[in-house]
């Protein structure tokens, strides 16, 4: 078998990046290990026992890290897309659906507390931003993933903490040689259609190139195998059979496009080099009298070199000029390994587990009393043990040698504890988690206002660390938008569902003979930049919902704001749209009153001009049938108000009842403890 250059090449990358990172591999496997309660290896477990002492951590960082999570994924983030030049603003409003929808098939809020534990633990999370080619019956959908931080490598040379600068990005897959063949048939046996013998495939001549080594670092500590990775399984079967690994490298080339310019209507679109040659083609005579000019640009676009052993498995240019593999840097070090969170608590954590250790060691030795005897007072001492474990046993002693005793225990100082609260403040700390954010209700300060000052102050750390997050999700959605537009280019409605069921619908690639297409993909891939793409400042975190109604019924009270606001911010109705429109029948009718009222002046009126103007017996008769319709169209009036307005007076009743309950309820809420 022909060796690749270009395999070899990712193979070398592979190992120089892989040892450069070795360091950070060992820290984060012990990040991990704390995470999932794993704190002690097997010579701490033997040397507690030795003492006597009970190897049972006192876990503060895994909680510390579920609440962290709670608090940077409460939401789903908000995508504004702003047209960068003369971009229709419709258009814009079209791309965040389209980003919503995404977001929604690609699991969006599942992906992300992944990689935000990842950034919390191991210093690192991915997010990885692809086609799914069988999704949407085969027409493919873009998506995006979170990935282990163990399968991605970079070159250690780079100093931006996106990765920016680096030289390229490497993403280790290890799949069993049945995996291989279901994602690359090609290499599978073939039969001859002549002969019918089997051609053996390409993966039995991979069989010597099988992986032996693990993308992950082996743990130390004790149990260790329960903490393993998914790719790490301890499967007998597993392991029995060849495995193979698969090299991604995304690195950035340069692209040639063409701006083509029909120079009639000054009209210009940009083609790919396939695309050019293809229009050049159809339209040389154009070309050779100066129909239609070309002008040749270089553009950065992310090429992927996969490979398996020393095989090109594919080669493909990407949509995009960001990487698609985009990382969510914590700690930053200046290096491609950067520090985390768990790595900073892990010694406080340590310090807590021997304080915990010693306390349940104290509680064990103050449970079993010890008994002093005088030496020579008893003939059996072994006996004695037996007999002092009976509750009921009468023990003889020779009280002439004295009279036995026990020493009351000394309870522990309480220094002892407050070191315990301390440390389990610390790690709270370091996370930027007060108390109060556990749910502690004795941790909150007595007033709402009060509660309200300590949660914003306590959500700034969190906050710093959602900036940056931020950044990587920004990051992740300009891929996105590239991707889309390079793969949604035929014709696609695109539906979402909103939070009240109704359902958003985007046509792309739908033209017409009059205006052509509102959104036009396909003439527009190539144009990577003609949207902004951000997420809204702090969409992600969580709200005070209670504290926010509190102020729209103030505002409420002092005219501010209407009801129809109130409602909205009110968290416990849940027929919102219902409650609003039977409000605004409420207020169609009571128009309609007013209206009929107005039309009966307007009668009256009328009638009395005619009495005036009745000069002859004719008119007076004309009058007095006037009147005496006049009459009936006010009694009829009168009855049907009468009923609509004792309706009317009955749902206002109900309605400002319930109000002035909800009020007070909600008083009392936001009064006591309010939501972090």
């Amino acid at each position: 078998m022909q060796k690749d250059p270009r395999a070899l090449h990712n193979e070398e990358l592979y190992r120089q990046w892989r040892d450069a990172r070795s360091d950070w591999d060992t820290e984060a496997r012990k990040d991990i290990d704390f995470y999932l309660g794993n704190h002690f290896t097997t010579s701490e477990s033997d040397e507690l026992s030795s003492r006597n002492q009970a190897d049972i951590p006192m876990d503060r960082i895994s909680s510390a890290i579920e609440k962290f999570k709670a608090v940077l994924t409460s939401r789903p983030p908000a995508f504004t897309i702003t047209p960068r030049e003369d971009s229709d603003v419709q258009v814009a409003t079209m791309w965040r659906s389209i980003m919503n929808y995404v977001w929604e098939k690609s699991d969006g809020d599942w992906q992300m507390k992944q990689a935000i534990q990842d950034y919390a633990v191991t210093g690192m999370g991915y997010l990885y931003a692809y086609i799914d080619a069988e999704s949407d019956f085969g027409r493919g959908d873009v998506k995006f993933t979170y990935i282990d931080p163990f399968r991605v490598y970079a070159s250690p040379s780079s100093r931006d903490r996106w990765f920016s600068d680096s030289d390229g990005l490497i993403l280790s897959t290890i799949l069993t040689g049945e995996q291989v063949i279901n994602l690359y048939p090609e290499l599978a046996d073939k039969t001859d259609p002549e002969t019918g013998e089997v051609i053996p495939g390409l993966i039995r001549e991979l069989s010597s190139f099988s992986y032996d080594d693990e993308d992950y670092p082996s743990s130390q500590n004790k149990n260790s195998m329960t903490v393993f990775t998914p790719a790490e399984v301890r499967d007998k079967d597993y392991f029995e059979v060849n495995k193979y690994q698969v090299l991604e490298r995304f690195y950035k080339v340069k692209v040639p496009f063409y701006r083509v310019i029909d120079m009639q209507s000054q009209e210009e679109e940009i083609l790919s080099q396939e695309e050019y040659t293809e229009f050049f083609q159809e339209n040389s005579e154009a070309f050779d009298i100066g129909a239609f000019k070309a002008i040749e640009v270089l553009q950065n676009r992310v090429k992927i070199c996969a490979s398996l052993g020393e095989v090109v498995l594919y080669e493909q240019i990407l949509n995009t000029d960001e990487y698609p593999v985009v990382p969510l840097p914590n700690i930053w070090t200046g290096t491609p390994y950067p520090k985390s969170d768990v790595s900073r608590a892990r010694p406080m954590q340590r310090l807590l587990n021997k304080l915990w250790s010693l306390a349940l060691s104290h509680a064990q030795a103050s449970a079993g009393l010890k008994l002093l005897v005088p030496l020579g007072s008893v003939d059996d001492v072994d006996q004695l043990e037996k007999d002092w474990a009976n509750p009921n046993a009468v023990i003889e002693v020779d009280s002439s040698q004295g009279e036995p005793h026990y020493p009351a225990p000394q309870p522990l100082a309480g220094e002892f504890y407050r070191l315990i609260q301390q440390s389990e403040f610390y790690i709270d700390f370091i996370f930027g988690l007060p108390e109060m954010m556990h749910g502690f209700a004795d941790k909150a300060p007595e007033t709402s206002k009060a509660t309200e000052r300590m949660i914003a102050l306590g959500s700034e750390r969190p906050k710093s660390k959602l900036r940056d997050v931020e950044f990587s999700i920004n990051k992740l959605g300009k891929v996105l938008y590239n991707l889309s537009k390079g793969h949604y280019t035929y014709k696609k409605i695109f539906r979402l569902v909103q939070p009240n069921n109704n359902i958003t619908e985007v046509m792309a690639n739908f033209y017409t003979d009059v205006s052509g297409a509102v959104l036009d993909l396909k003439k527009e891939k190539h144009i990577l930049d003609k949207h902004d793409i951000r997420i809204e400042s702090g969409s992600t975190m969580p709200s005070n919902k209670y504290a926010e109604l509190a102020v729209y019924l103030e505002a409420f009270q002092m005219g501010i704001v209407d009801r129809y606001e109130v409602l909205k911010k009110n968290p416990e109705l849940f027929d919102k749209e219902g409650i609003m429109r039977r409000t605004e029948e409420k207020q169609a009718m009571q128009q309609q009153m007013q209206a009929m009222e107005e039309q009966l002046k307007n009668l009256q009126g009328d009638l009395q001009t005619a009495q005036r103007e009745s000069v002859s017996d004719r008119k007076r008769v004309e009058v007095e049938k006037f009147k005496t319709r006049l009459s009936e169209i006010n009694s009829e009036s009168k009855a049907d108000r009468r009923v609509q307005r004792g309706k009317l007076e009955n749902e206002v009743k109900l309605e400002v009842e319930k109000l002035s309950s909800n009020l007070k309820e909600v008083q009392t809420k936001v009064g006591s403890a309010p939501e972090a």
